[in-house]
């Protein structure tokens, strides 16, 4: 009962702390507390809201894992957000140029975004264990790299011949539809009512489920999870335990671009190309949605659908003018903040009382040790 007390002592304490600290920042820029969280609440009861929402949290989730895989191992992967528009480029191009059956089309979609994501972050991985060139370093000039060099030049060079190039026609050749992750509306409508207004729930969100079990089972049932989690904890008590802490680099590093190369799949479903502007900031909010889920596939699950019901809150805020859409990048910076605090003074007074009870445990021992020695 303490070990769940503890547990669940954290996330409630950040959740009362966000609430304070975001009531004081609306305060602060004239809008009411109230009114605003009644519309966000009000918006997000809609079944087409919670589409939204679920489209929204599903790359987001991606991000994270992709993340999360990088601290099992200690290692800082910045790049996932370069990692995953190569990856995405890549995956549109190649899926373009191709007519399959359904099956196979996606497969193939999905395993050159995961193959073209793992190649790219086992660069940052090689560097590291080869030259000691810092992961955070390496993975931000590879992010720059990959945006402005070879999506730039690849981008203008894929296409399509018969589109002027311009701002609005940029992109690679459409995909054919039997390359694109169908929606599963259809699965929704079994236990809901009929979804209007034209929305349509991702596909991609099996596949995201299916990943975060995997990642679940890779690193608690799995001894390559285990060689991960030891060498992030500890790379010399590693290798003296027969585990090469530098292949463990690279491997996870590589493990975490294949994830991230799937986050493009929902916006490539949706546009059945690598289009003009693409989303931009998944993989950097994903580093966020990871660290307030403490890199529990479980925790990050909620964690990514409070950062989406955040960023979709943005424009129903601006439509009734409760507050300014802006206001939802400092609440969720308000929530991180929250969760370092709570989290943080949480895992102190656990520590304490676990030195206290540890302490009373020697007392106790002391007279039968005494008795033991006296026979």
């Amino acid at each position: 009962m303490r070990k769940f007390l503890f547990a669940a002592a954290g996330p409630i304490a950040a959740f009362a702390l966000t609430l304070v600290i975001s009531s004081l920042a609306l305060w602060a820029f004239g809008s009411n507390p109230f009114e605003a969280y009644g519309d966000m609440l009000g918006h997000a009861s809609k079944l087409e809201t919670q589409i939204d929402i679920l489209n929204r949290a599903t790359p987001l989730y991606l991000s994270a894992v992709a993340a999360a895989i990088g601290f099992r191992m200690n290692l800082f992967n910045i790049g996932v957000e370069g990692q995953y528009l190569f990856a995405f480029l890549i995956a549109a191009q190649v899926g373009s140029l191709v007519a399959l059956p359904q099956v196979f089309h996606i497969l193939l979609i999905m395993t050159v975004a995961m193959l073209v994501g793992a190649a790219y972050a086992g660069i940052a991985g090689v560097l590291k264990v080869t030259r000691g060139v810092n992961e955070v370093i390496s993975t931000i000039m590879l992010n720059a790299i990959a945006v402005s060099g070879f999506i730039a030049w690849l981008q203008q060079r894929w296409q399509p011949e018969q589109e002027r190039f311009t701002s609005t026609t940029l992109g690679t050749k459409p995909i054919e539809e039997s390359g694109l992750i169908p929606h599963i509306n259809g699965l929704l409508e079994v236990v809901t009512r009929d979804i209007g207004q034209g929305k349509e729930l991702t596909g991609v969100l099996l596949v995201a489920i299916a990943v975060g079990v995997g990642y679940h089972l890779l690193l608690t049932r799995s001894r390559f999870g285990f060689d991960l989690r030891a060498s992030g904890m500890n790379p010399f008590a590693a290798r003296a335990g027969g585990v090469s802490p530098k292949r463990m680099v690279v491997a996870s590093l590589m493990l975490s671009g294949a994830v991230a190369g799937l986050i493009g799949m929902v916006e490539l479903s949706d546009e059945a190309k690598f289009p003009p502007d693409p989303i931009k900031g998944l993989g950097f909010a994903g580093i966020a949605v990871a660290l307030l889920g403490r890199n529990n596939p479980g925790g990050m699950v909620f964690s990514a659908i409070l950062f989406a019901f955040l960023d979709v809150s943005a424009g129903i805020l601006q439509n009734t003018q409760a507050a300014t859409k802006e206001i939802v990048n400092i609440m969720q910076g308000i929530v991180l903040l929250a969760a370092v605090i709570a989290y943080g003074v949480t895992k102190r007074i656990q520590l304490r009382e676990e030195a206290r009870a540890t302490a009373e445990a020697l007392l106790d021992s002391e007279p039968s040790i005494e008795a033991g020695a006296s026979a």
